[in-house]
């Protein structure tokens, strides 16, 4: 029988990652106490980095149901950062944080129940936030609409000056 520290453990884990927008897996061999402490303060507020025991995570994985995803990521010292909210932000932390600290290795992960390799997650680390992307998109839903305001318009204006053309040749053909 499961001790029950441990069983609270596995369950806790395991309800993090069904709640979570996403988990990076990461292993932390070399980093001190102040560096994770600076690491989980780059993180922002929607992320929460923890330093996991393989077996537990394991269990909870298989708990949660995405045991098949990222089970093999779970060799040596392991971290996992936990994501409730927008995932590129924490990729983006997670990122620099390794190109400033070499010890910090990602190692992949699971966004919004998919698999991600380390690559995968630092191609999202270079996208932009959600909040840029929606703003870019309505930038240019309004640049279309004032291209589709000048067209409609540019007809009336352009068929008033052909009547007019028109009137003026005719009248000069009747002179």
């Amino acid at each position: 029988m499961a001790r029950p520290d441990k069983a609270a453990a596995v369950a806790a884990l395991s309800e993090e990652f069904r709640e979570s927008s996403g988990a990076v897996l990461t292993e932390y061999r070399g980093l001190t106490v102040a560096q994770l402490t600076e690491l989980r303060r780059s993180l922002g507020q929607n992320a929460r980095f923890s330093i996991v025991k393989n077996t537990l995570t394991k269990l909870a994985l298989k708990e949660a149901g995405v045991e098949a995803q990222i089970d093999d990521l779970l060799v040596g010292p392991s971290a996992v950062a936990f994501v409730h909210g927008d995932v590129v932000e924490a990729a983006k932390g997670l990122r620099d944080f390794a190109k400033a600290n070499s010890p910090l290795v990602i190692k992949g992960g699971i966004i919004d129940g998919k698999s991600m390799t380390a690559e995968d997650v630092t191609k999202l680390a270079d996208l932009e936030s959600r909040e840029v992307l929606l703003s870019k998109l309505a930038g240019v839903l309004k640049a279309k609409q004032g291209q589709a305001a000048a067209v409609f318009q540019a007809l009336p204006s352009k068929t008033v000056r052909l009547a007019q053309a028109l009137a003026d040749k005719r009248s000069e053909e009747a002179a």
